[in-house]
């Protein structure tokens, strides 16, 4: 169908086939077999790129790529084998290309001479091309010099960019030079991709390309986030282990804000905030503002390792309460200590009966903490695991947890990496027993958690 209309467009009498003349049905549906496969090409590789899109954008470059290839053919006219069809339309074909790789030639050195003629469709004003490959070459001084003005003048279109392997053999001093000259040409540049592997960089190689390094951006999670924007029927979302600072987990958390049926938030492994500080509040108080008014069906929430303390605590104990769907919380390697620990639990004591995981290990939670978080949840209709372990609970507060869980045999996760006489950095010491306790309570006792209507 739409090879058919691109030929009915191409030999359509118009203004253009007045100009240049009118295409034969053959010439057309050669011509338009090419334009479909390009364009084709062209949006694929866009939508490859955001997979999570609906594929609206990519249709609409489709339809662009496929009018500006058409308006080309048009403006070309009808040609004859003696004028050469193949290497007109490859001309054509070669404004569009986005990937120039010469890597696939024999490993060599590549000298002045060269270069000039490897690297000239890069020099072409008007080319495409987004991505560079030149690995397997061993580019020396001269090929190098070649190399950067071209380069240089590619700055604002190059989005990766692969130089692995390509100065092989050469002397250090020069290799050195090449790379200070590479990274010259390239310095900033927008790159989504870059390739140094195997040039045995060591400490003299990295500080060489430092200019092109220091001006790459890093804008990992506030892209993410643009793209989450646009993606409101989300109902999984994965961030873990990705180092997410302060302002991009706030960037996400607007975004997934619009994401209202989620059902499962993986956050574990980032860097949201510092303890006690500011900037942390502000990136919890995000998340929990996120969950507090979307997503009512949220299932797993997973915030294992961001820095979390007592200080951010009610912010995001204000979720947990509103979302009574929870399956799994896991908010372990934080620094929650005991008023933090206590304050979840009294977030989980109402309701939550779909509740079957809570982990909070390696949260300096002492005897007080573990024990009225265990409360909290032993009497969990479908509740099949506490983790505590990896705190400071003393003894006594051990054989408290075994007997609140007697009746529940392995529900009670293992304590065999629990210290007993571990220190947390308290600014005041908090020694067990029934004083600290009867203090911890009388902190709390004011807390109010709101759930939703």
């Amino acid at each position: 169908m739409l090879l058919e209309r691109m030929m009915k467009n191409l030999t359509t009498p118009s203004i253009f086939s007045r100009k240049y003349g009118l295409l034969s049905k053959e010439e057309a549906e050669e011509d338009a077999k090419q334009i479909e496969g390009m364009a084709f090409a062209t949006a694929n590789q866009h939508f490859e790129k955001e997979p999570d899109g609906d594929g609206s954008s990519a249709v609409q470059l489709y339809a662009k790529e496929s009018s500006k290839l058409m308006l080309d053919v048009l403006k070309r006219g009808p040609i004859t084998k003696e004028i050469g069809e193949v290497k007109i339309f490859e001309e054509v074909k070669a404004s569009y290309e986005t990937i120039f790789d010469i890597s696939g030639s024999r490993r060599a050195f590549i000298d002045a001479e060269e270069a000039e003629e490897l690297l000239r469709p890069l020099s072409k004003p008007g080319n495409k091309y987004t991505k560079i490959c030149f690995s397997n070459r061993s580019f020396g001084l001269d090929a190098a010099h070649v190399a950067k003005p071209i380069l240089s003048s590619l700055k604002d279109q190059l989005t990766e960019v692969d130089l692995s392997d390509f100065i092989a053999g050469r002397p250090e001093d020069e290799a050195l030079e090449v790379m200070n000259i590479f990274s010259s040409a390239l310095e900033g540049c927008e790159l989504r991709y870059l390739n140094l592997s195997n040039n045995a960089l060591g400490e003299k190689g990295v500080r060489a390309f430092g200019g092109l390094l220091k001006s790459q951006r890093d804008e990992g999670a506030i892209a993410i986030a643009g793209l989450v924007i646009q993606s409101p029927m989300l109902e999984n979302f994965q961030c873990s282990s990705t180092r997410v600072g302060s302002e991009g987990g706030v960037a996400l958390a607007e975004a997934l804000g619009i994401c209202t049926h989620l059902k499962k938030l993986d956050l574990r492994d980032n860097m949201f905030g510092v303890e006690s500080g500011v900037t942390l509040s502000k990136a919890v108080s995000g998340f929990a503002d996120l969950t507090e008014k979307s997503a009512p069906s949220l299932e797993v929430l997973e915030m294992a390792g961001n820095d979390i303390t007592i200080n951010a605590a009610p912010a995001l104990v204000a979720c947990i309460a509103a979302k009574q769907f929870l399956t799994k919380l896991n908010l372990a390697e934080n620094e929650l200590k005991d008023d933090g620990a206590i304050l979840i639990a009294k977030a989980l004591e109402e309701g939550h009966d779909q509740l079957t995981e809570v982990d909070l290990s390696a949260n300096s939670i002492r005897r007080a903490g573990a024990r009225v978080l265990a409360q909290a949840v032993v009497r969990k209709p479908r509740f099949k695991l506490l983790n505590v372990n990896t705190n400071f609970i003393s003894d006594e507060g051990v054989d408290e947890l075994k007997d609140i869980f007697k009746n529940s045999p392995g529900v009670l996760g293992p304590l065999d990496e629990n210290d007993p006489e571990g220190e947390d950095h308290y600014e005041d010491s908090e020694e067990e027993g029934p004083n600290n306790e009867i203090e911890l309570e009388s902190r709390l006792k004011d807390l109010k958690i709101k759930q939703e209507e």
